[in-house]
């Protein structure tokens, strides 16, 4: 995989800028073109601080697969959240939850 390459595509798919992602991550514009260009190569913590500015886990990033779906910030903390429960509270909290969606 091209890592400057997939960083681009991310970044352009979540229509933020070089500038922006700069002040967002403390990586440098420059430092960001050269590493799209493929001029210069993301040390892991670099290209963790970029991925996690993108709101994305290393795992999302590198998995290319089209069906691909990021978690927004709410789904994430519902997500951590939900990992505490317990197995009673976590399968009323699933109930809920289809009772919610069924009624719609």
């Amino acid at each position: 995989m091209d890592v400057g390459k997939r960083l681009r595509q991310v970044r352009e798919s979540k229509n933020i800028s070089v500038y922006e992602l700069s002040k967002v991550s403390d990586v440098s514009e420059s430092h960001i073109r050269n590493l799209e260009r493929g001029t210069k190569s993301a040390t892991v913590e670099t290209l963790e601080m970029l991925v996690n500015s993108l709101n994305m886990t290393m795992a999302d990033f590198f998995n290319i697969d089209d069906n691909v779906t990021y978690l927004t910030q709410d789904e994430k903390i519902l997500l951590k959240y939900y990992r505490t429960l317990s197995k009673d509270t976590s399968k009323a909290i699933i109930e809920f939850c289809e009772k919610l969606y069924n009624a719609q």
